[in-house]
């Protein structure tokens, strides 16, 4: 004999909340991990340039101004 899926430890639930709780820990139970990931986007596609600060000309200006994805 198997064992039950879930058991009252307290309280007197209804014929209607068990059920109810039955189909939610089923339905849980049953859900897999979104496997899809997120698509990523190249650095020139980046919008992250939008938001830093200015550039300053000057020693190493070149190199500050690079894309670093």
């Amino acid at each position: 004999m198997s064992q039950p899926l879930l058991r009252v430890v307290s309280g007197q639930p209804t014929d209607e909340e068990l059920a109810a709780l039955t189909v939610v820990v089923a339905a849980l139970a049953q859900r897999r991990p979104d496997r899809r990931r997120p698509t990523p986007v190249g650095a020139w596609a980046s919008r992250a340039d939008l938001v830093r600060t200015p550039l300053q000309p000057g020693p190493g200006g070149w190199r500050a101004a690079g894309r670093f994805a």
